[in-house]
């Protein structure tokens, strides 16, 4: 950024840490003993594919790096919107090692210079009642948010619940302040 930028006010986007990703395991603790949700096993990372050998051989080297340990339990799909979304699974005991798996993708893309590609990463959560929720997690932005679907095929959110979840996670991740940008990943694998 340079002298003219700072006097008329504009400024860089802050980077986003990766490292972020690993407050959802506190944030599943307090999701569990305050609200009653528990993760469901079940994460995603979405990024738009880049042309070339490059990423080609990127791709193939994070999905040999998460099929690595038990066989696969990595799968691909593609969105309406050009959008790749690899769904990872793990036990849903086992929240920490579905964020080290959700870190080392964007940790991978973002080393082989494809991080402007990735959009977001989610981790799904459930409530004994039935109702699901995602904390999403901004790459470009380098924050989270929840988001609720209603059941059903109208397209609806439970925004009490998002407003809930938001405040009751307030001290264990970085909540994205501007609602505007909460928004939807409807049909998301893993939500």
């Amino acid at each position: 950024m340079g002298f003219l930028d700072a006097l008329l006010g504009r400024s860089k986007p802050a980077r986003p840490d990766l490292d972020d990703l690993f407050g959802l395991p506190a944030a599943g603790l307090t999701l569990q003993a305050g609200l009653g949700f528990t993760p469901t096993g079940l994460g995603s990372v979405a990024y738009k594919p880049v042309e070339g050998g490059a990423f080609a051989r990127t791709e193939a080297d994070v999905q040999e790096l998460l099929d690595a340990d038990q066989g696969p339990k990595v799968e691909i799909s593609k969105d309406e919107f050009g959008y790749t979304w690899l769904l990872l699974r793990h036990d849903p005991e086992d929240l920490p090692g579905l964020v080290t798996d959700i870190h080392a993708v964007n940790s991978t893309l973002q080393g082989a210079g494809f991080g402007p590609a990735l959009l977001c990463s989610l981790v799904s959560f459930a409530h004994p009642d039935g109702r699901r929720f995602a904390l999403v997690y901004l790459y470009k932005r380098g924050t989270f948010y929840p988001f609720a679907p209603l059941s059903g095929r109208d397209h609806r959110r439970d925004n009490a619940l998002e407003l809930e979840i938001s405040s009751a996670l307030a001290n264990d991740i970085k909540i994205e302040k501007d609602l505007s940008r909460w928004f939807p990943v409807w049909g998301a694998p893993g939500l």
